[in-house]
C-alpha cells in the first residue's frame, strides 16, 4: 500500500488561558491518500480552521504528530518547514489575501520568487496557471480591479504553481455568490484532479462536500467519517 500523503496520529489541540483550558479536539487518527479528495465538515468553531493550519504546520498541536511523505513535521528543522509550507502545501483560504499592489501575475508568483526563482521564470509559470483558471485577460490587473471570483482564482492559482502534493481549502467559496462559487469549487476540484493532489477541503456546503471522495464531520471534538 503506497504511504499516504499526509497522517495524522492523535492530534490533540487545547487552548489554555490561566487556569481554564478549552478543548477544541482531541485524538485525531486520520491520513489523505495521493489524489484522494476529503471534505471537512461541522459547525463553527467545531476546530476544522485549527487542523488545517496544524496540517500545514502554522500552529502547533498539544499532542499526537502530523507525518507528511512519512516524515514527522516536528523532525523538521524550522527552514524545512518553511520549505513544507511553499513547496509541499497549497493554501486556499475564504479570504484571498492576495497583495493589493501586486497584479495578478506578480501574486501568482509570489511563491516562486520566495523558492528564488528569477522573475522571468517565475512569471512564465505563473501566467500558465493563470491561464488555466481562465484568468489569461487579467494577468496584469490589481486585485482591487478584480471581482471577488476571479481574486479567488487568482488565490488558487498562487496555491497550485509550486506544485504542492497536498491543497488544504478553508471555506474558499465562502465569501462567493452561490453561482460564482458552484464555478470556482468545480474548476478547484478540476485541477485537483487534473494533478494528482490530495486535498482537505472545510467546507459548510453540503453540495460541495458530497463531491468528494470521503467526507469527516467534527462532532464533540471528534472526527467521523460519513457519506
Amino acid at each position: 500500500m503506497a504511504e499516504p500523503v499526509i497522517r495524522a496520529e492523535g492530534l490533540s489541540k487545547t487552548f489554555r488561558s490561566g487556569e481554564q483550558a478549552l478543548t477544541i479536539f482531541s485524538a485525531l487518527t486520520f491520513q489523505i491518500g495521493q489524489g484522494e479528495s476529503v471534505a471537512l465538515v461541522g459547525e463553527s468553531g467545531a476546530g476544522k480552521s485549527t487542523l488545517l493550519h496544524i496540517l500545514g504546520a502554522l500552529e502547533k498541536p498539544t499532542a499526537g504528530k502530523v507525518i507528511f511523505c512519512g516524515n514527522p513535521l516536528t523532525s523538521l528543522s524550522e527552514a524545512q518547514l518553511a520549505d513544507y509550507r511553499n513547496r509541499d502545501i497549497g493554501y486556499v483560504w475564504q479570504n484571498c489575501h492576495l497583495l493589493p499592489e501586486f497584479t495578478a501575475i506578480e501574486n501568482v508568483a509570489l511563491p516562486l520568487r520566495i523558492q528564488g526563482r528569477t522573475e522571468d521564470s517565475g512569471q512564465a509559470q505563473a501566467q500558465t496557471w493563470l491561464e488555466r483558471v481562465g484568468l489569461a485577460e487579467r494577468i496584469h490587473h490589481q486585485s482591487g480591479e478584480l471581482s471577488g471570483g476571479e481574486q479567488q482564482r487568482v488565490a488558487i492559482a498562487r496555491a497550485l504553481v509550486s506544485g504542492p502534493k497536498l491543497l488544504l481549502a478553508d471555506e474558499p467559496t465562502g465569501n462567493l455568490d452561490e453561482r460564482t462559487g458552484h464555478a470556482v469549487m468545480k474548476m478547484l476540484l478540476e485541477l485537483v484532479q487534473q494533478e494528482g493532489l490530495a486535498i482537505l477541503l472545510a467546507t459548510h456546503n453540503p453540495t460541495f462536500a458530497g463531491l468528494c471522495n470521503r467526507v469527516f464531520r467534527f462532532e464533540h471534538g471528534r472526527l467521523r467519517q460519513s457519506g
